[in-house]
């Protein structure tokens, strides 16, 4: 109730462009995935005044600034103060909503179309790609995500050789049947990261058992999941300034010249560490001013 005579801004993140226009103001962000994280992380680099995250099912966790208070889902708005759960209230200067996106495939026939929940092993699907009543349909990259490019690929790969009959896809009872052993190993999946990223990484796994898709190091992959993870823990506003290596190339990415809280300009040219305002850059250095490093 009151979203409509709220006299600030209202957004989804799919709207979000830049964290320059909440300097100074007080913002609210509702959701708990990384588009929530990361535009909170934003806004509080070029100068947000406040930032209230507004949780649903669990708090996101991490160690955030000062200026970061968590609460509970948003019940009611009256102008600008917003009414939590728990009774607390704010002010509030904007609110930006991070709270997902909906699988929505409108041009398609209703007998075709994919509906779903964001989920690791999504509805319907034959090994995550297949529609079971037309086998001449497939959906890549429908789950929710931690692989993501090679799952997309992977995928791409099993539908190839089905369109090429390299791979002969059983009847719809027996699909059912397999659909079903996948969705009941993905509800007994315990609530962590590292049991989601090892359930998707297992299926990753199969696709390539399945294809000849090029074989990579899945476990090496995970183990950088949970480093990333674990420097998220560690400093939220850190953890980008932290380098990892390539599980293809086995190449370490260099860490970038300057901290990514006191990084403000986007060239290429300062990106690749050419130039900063016309001055060469020598040598790689990283200052932080938040936590220790």
């Amino acid at each position: 109730p009151g979203v409509e005579s709220f006299p600030g801004r209202i957004l989804h993140a799919h709207d979000y462009r830049s964290a320059e226009q909440f300097k100074d103001r007080t913002i609210l962000v509702i959701g708990t995935s990384y588009s929530a994280e990361d535009i909170a992380s934003q806004c509080y680099k070029y100068g947000v005044k406040e930032v209230y995250l507004s949780w649903r099912t669990a708090p996101m966790g991490f160690h955030w600034p000062d200026n970061f208070k968590t609460v509970p889902l948003l019940t009611e708005i009256s102008g600008r103060t917003c009414t939590f759960l728990d009774g607390q209230t704010a002010e509030i200067d904007d609110i930006i909503l991070c709270t997902g996106y909906q699988h929505y495939f409108p041009f398609m026939d209703a007998k075709l179309r994919l509906q779903t929940a964001n989920r690791l092993w999504c509805d319907s699907l034959h090994e995550g790609v297949v529609w079971p009543s037309n086998q001449r349909l497939f959906y890549i990259g429908m789950q929710d995500q931690w692989f993501t490019f090679n799952m997309f690929d992977a995928q791409a790969w099993f539908a190839r050789d089905v369109v090429l009959g390299d791979i002969k896809l059983p009847d719809e009872t027996i699909m059912a049947k397999e659909w079903s052993e996948w969705r009941a190993k993905e509800e007994a999946i315990e609530p962590t990261d590292e049991a989601n990223i090892r359930f998707q990484a297992n299926y990753v796994q199969r696709l390539l058992q399945m294809t000849d898709y090029p074989d990579f190091d899945i476990e090496g992959v995970v183990q950088c999941f949970l480093e990333w993870e674990h420097n998220k823990h560690e400093n939220i506003m850190t953890f980008r300034d932290k380098p990892h290596k390539s599980l293809m190339t086995g190449t370490m990415a260099p860490l970038h010249h300057t901290a990514w809280l006191e990084a403000f300009d986007d060239s290429i040219e300062c990106y690749v560490g050419t130039s900063i305002d016309g001055q060469v850059i020598k040598e790689h250095t990283v200052k932080s001013s938040v936590g220790d490093e």
